[in-house]
């Protein structure tokens, strides 16, 4: 990434306080990559006259895009411990390491649920409020969220995905969405359960996980008994009863309840194997078989079986 600075915007030397908090302000008054005039067709955007020659996001003041500048510029001093990700300040880091400490001091007085970030929690309270200020001219639909939220869902119209995967070639509508996929072929699991140990590429995946801990499976089979925590988990079960699979292999026939499954399924058929160990090159279909593999090479045995069983066993 180029490191010029336009003669008008150069700025002197700061600190690390300084640095970190002209990144928060980048973050907290989050511009568009939209033009002016476009801009300014959307329900609840302003007018903002003043864009980056490297990135292409607006600001309605000179002197915020000055601070946005430095998130080019200034060099990511402070790294995560857990996961590596590097940051210009150290305010930034400690809000990023609240992703795997789980701290969320900010809760919400109307329904109590907490976050890391101030604001996510002002963006939850328009749960409550209704509150939904940014609306697409194509379709209508309206967001809760800053307006890069809505420049995001504009690609669905257009069809842009501007972020190709290097190992892959898949490409995505934003640059987060790709960092989230690239662990799909890295196999890291940044987020870990604190009950199990069990480790998940994304968030969403830990927090479903929690509930198997400790949630009851409200949701029972009529025909097996068998309980699910989620209600759309057991409507995808009870098609294994009914023989509705939705997603059918059109090579074999064979029927699943999930389009995943399928894909993954036709690489049966290919003899595709896109994932690869590192250490012997043996390739698989799935990343659990190839992350089920690896313990071969490291001698990982995560499951152990509680000393009762153990002797019960040996009898």
């Amino acid at each position: 990434m180029s490191s010029f600075v336009p003669t008008d915007l150069q700025q002197p030397s700061v600190s690390n306080e300084e640095k970190a908090s002209a990144i928060q302000q980048s973050k907290d008054q989050e511009g568009s990559s939209c033009s002016v005039s476009e801009s300014q067709s959307d329900t609840g955007t302003k007018k903002r006259s003043f864009k980056c020659d490297i990135c292409g996001i607006c600001y309605t003041q000179k002197k915020k895009l000055k601070n946005h500048y430095r998130t080019h510029t200034v060099e990511r001093l402070f790294s995560c411990e857990t996961c590596g990700k590097g940051f210009t300040g150290i305010s930034n880091l400690k809000v990023h390491k609240r992703i795997h400490t789980g701290e969320k001091p900010f809760s919400c007085q109307s329904c109590g649920k907490s976050f890391s970030q101030i604001g996510s929690l002002n963006l939850h309270k328009r749960i409550h409020t209704g509150e939904k200020p940014f609306s697409c001219q194509i379709c209508g639909k309206s967001f809760r969220a800053i307006i890069s939220t809505l420049n995001l869902h504009k690609k669905i119209h257009t069809g842009e995905k501007p972020f190709p995967c290097e190992s892959c070639g898949k490409s995505f509508r934003a640059i987060s969405h790709l960092n989230v996929h690239k662990r799909i072929h890295t196999g890291e699991r940044p987020f870990s359960c604190e009950s199990c140990g069990r480790s998940f590429s994304r968030m969403s995946h830990l927090n479903r996980h929690k509930k198997t801990h400790t949630t009851v499976k409200l949701f029972s089979c009529q025909s097996c008994e068998k309980s699910f925590y989620r209600k759309n988990n057991l409507s995808n079960h009870m098609k294994t009863h009914t023989g509705q699979g939705s997603f059918k292999c059109d090579i074999c026939g064979k029927c699943y309840t999930q389009q995943w499954n399928l894909k993954n399924h036709y690489r049966a058929h290919t003899g595709e194997r896109p994932f690869s160990c590192e250490t012997c090159g043996k390739g698989f279909c799935v990343m659990r078989d190839l992350n089920r593999h690896k313990r071969i090479h490291t001698g990982e045995k995560p499951f152990f079986l509680p000393d009762l069983w153990k002797e019960f066993l040996s009898n």
